[in-house]
């Protein structure tokens, strides 16, 4: 019996309409995103993201002032930690965002207090990326190498054709439609709206 901590990584998103240009800045400065070298990388990102922010914060608006993202990921760990709960070991689900909070610094922070013998992290982009997947898994590394948390780990990458993946999302799918008007369109997006 052993102590495990399961880390799961998404995009992040401002939890407020003052947080959308900070979010857009730690979005656009990181390296996986654009390549350039600081101070460049700095002022493009600084330029980007006080441009998008009045139109994001727009779209925000709609949405409750928020991105959903991080209620959503924290019902899926939730979700993921009853399923868990029957493993012989203690199981604690971590949620870490890679450009809004809990970002990977606050993270490392916890499961170290946490004190597990081994860490899963599990991103929750199907497919991998270098922006994604990548940039997470990396951005980990280094706060876990802060903190000293040098425990077994494991990372599970990229499952885009795993059959029970599949299952769940034409699951997901085909309950919308049933709900739907005839003549539904399905929109598929490689990033979330907005």
């Amino acid at each position: 019996m052993g102590r495990l901590a399961v880390v799961t990584f998404n995009l992040g998103g401002p939890d407020s309409l003052e947080a959308v240009q900070p979010f857009l800045f730690n979005l656009f400065r990181d390296p996986a995103i654009i390549g350039l070298p600081q101070p460049f990388r700095w002022l493009v990102a600084n330029l980007i993201s006080r441009r998008r922010a009045p139109i994001a914060k727009e779209i925000y608006s709609h949405l409750g002032g928020k991105s959903p993202l991080l209620e959503f990921t924290e019902a899926q760990a939730k979700a993921l930690a009853e399923e868990l709960s029957g493993v012989d070991d203690t199981v604690e689900i971590f949620v870490c965002m890679r450009y809004w909070h809990p970002m990977a610094d606050s993270v490392a922070t916890a499961v170290k207090a946490f004190d597990p013998d081994e860490i899963v992290l599990l991103p929750l982009y199907p497919q991998f990326s270098t922006t994604t997947v990548g940039s997470s898994l990396m951005d980990w590394h280094r706060a876990a190498g802060k903190v000293n948390l040098s425990v077994r780990t494991h990372a599970i990458c990229c499952y885009p054709v795993d059959k029970g993946w599949i299952a769940a999302q034409a699951d997901l799918v085909t309950k919308a439609i049933a709900k739907s008007p005839d003549r539904t369109r399905i929109l598929f997006s490689a990033h979330g709206l907005p």
